[in-house]
């Protein structure tokens, strides 16, 4: 009796399943064996490659070495502007809500293994890098300027230090460079996290990835959601470490700030006419200052609510103050931009109401007090889970979700980088297609 094949199927079924084994296997190898190939520099996805100390998949960020006037020297204009540089804060940043670009500047020059968690990674060969950092202190610069009282028979006041020459001068430096020359400005990234700060020279760095607090100065030929990233201001209060509940919390609605504002900001004082006299609810006019910092906090650690109107722009630091305090923000700014919102859906954390509604007399505190106590719990547990993202020096804080932002821009920059490559100059009645225009529809009123 001849032998029986082992191949042989006895049923249909058999051979089907037999095959189909087969085509997992192979299919399996082919997906898990095969080895990734470098990108070229021109490819769109170049920046998904394996760099030394395994930062696979990080995009190349090379910061640029300034002349020293632009970082250092700004720190030292502005001491030398209240006094003179203190003993022992030498090259000491001053504190304050733009602290952003000192805190950018300063991780880009950590060491690798202190930048765990970054998604770009700092390399010192300008060949090798998808993207240039520009580390001017273009907000700290902006408020240096010395000006020094003139000879005591009434001479004229004597400017050291002019915040408009320094924006020219970075400038034409960078236009120096072969490497701004080399794609017209697209890969670079400038931060500039005062409303005005590169005012003047805002229209030759535009290409750029602007690192900013919003678009209240900026027109649409500037700036965009697209290209641009809106960084939180640095928080000024501290961090409220207690648990969430609300026992402690005997304040419906704080708020301290300065009454009076420019533009947007008008409706400050509308809202201190109709809220001032109400019940559990605490509105005070406050300046800069260490006592009114300490004010602000024992008021936003106190209360449930905390009111985040315009300002002369549309945002401020108050909202992230608001954010780390736990203190519920109630957004009454119709144009704001928010900070890392492809990550964080703000109608968890804060409540918005559009301006004309807010200023109807009794309608927010009416509103507030309709708001039941397991619903606050909930808007602060979402607080407390988001706050790490308004933290500058927390070390998977702000800074890291700020890299994370730029380095997604790195597909639009190549785009960019392309299409200038192969269309000519040419005159456009409208913005280019890299700039989209921000909010400029209002808001819905949340609850």
């Amino acid at each position: 009796m001849p032998k029986k094949s082992f191949f042989k199927p006895k049923s249909p079924l058999i051979f089907i399943i037999f095959f189909a084994f087969l085509f997992i296997l192979t299919l399996y190898f082919t997906l898990f064996n095969t080895p990734f190939h470098n990108s070229s520099t021109n490819d769109v996805l170049g920046s998904v490659r394996v760099e030394k100390n395994g930062n696979f998949g990080k995009v190349r960020i090379f910061m640029y070495d300034l002349p020293r006037k632009f970082t250092y020297g700004v720190v030292e204009s502005y001491a030398k502007a209240r006094g003179g540089v203190k003993e022992g804060e030498e090259g000491k940043y001053p504190g304050n809500q733009h602290m952003g670009e000192w805190h950018l500047f300063r991780d880009l020059n950590r060491v690798s293994d202190e930048r765990g968690g970054s998604a770009v990674v700092r390399v010192m060969d300008p060949e090798k890098a998808d993207l240039f950092y520009v580390p001017f202190f273009s907000s700290l610069s902006l408020v240096a300027n010395p000006i020094r009282p003139g000879d005591p028979e009434g001479g004229r006041s004597v400017v050291d230090y002019s915040d408009e020459e320094m924006q020219e001068e970075l400038v034409q430096w960078l236009e120096e460079q072969i490497y701004w020359k080399r794609n017209n400005g697209w890969d670079h990234v400038f931060i500039c996290q005062d409303p005005n700060a590169l005012y003047k020279v805002v229209d030759r760095v535009k290409n750029g990835i602007l690192l900013v607090s919003d678009f209240g100065r900026l027109s649409r030929t500037q700036a965009s959601l697209v290209k641009d990233v809106i960084l939180p201001y640095a928080h000024r209060i501290n961090t409220y470490n207690g648990e969430v509940g609300i026992e402690d919390r005997n304040t419906l609605l704080f708020f301290m700030g300065q009454r009076f504002r420019k533009e947007g900001g008008k409706v400050r004082d509308m809202l201190f006419k109709v809220l001032e006299k109400e019940k559990d609810v605490l509105v005070k006019h406050g300046t800069q200052s260490r006592e009114s910092r300490r004010e602000a906090t024992r008021g936003m650690h106190t209360s449930k609510f905390c009111l985040h109107p315009a300002g002369d722009t549309p945002s401020a630091c108050r909202l992230f103050d608001a954010i780390v305090s736990l203190c519920i923000p109630v957004i009454v700014s119709d144009y704001i931009e928010l900070p890392f919102e492809d990550v964080i859906d703000y109608r968890k954390i804060a409540v918005f109401v559009d301006t004309k509604t807010a200023i109807k007399p009794g309608y927010l505190v009416l509103l507030l007090r309709k708001v039941k106590p397991d619903r606050i719990l909930n808007f602060q547990k979402e607080l407390r889970k988001v706050k790490r993202y308004f933290d500058y020096d927390d070390p998977d804080g702000t800074v890291n979700e700020i890299w994370r932002q730029v380095s997604l821009k790195l597909p639009l920059v190549k785009l960019m980088i392309n299409r200038d490559n192969r269309l000519v100059l040419r005159n456009l009645p409208e913005p280019d297609c890299s700039c989209l225009c921000s909010n400029q529809s209002g808001i819905h009123t949340t609850l």
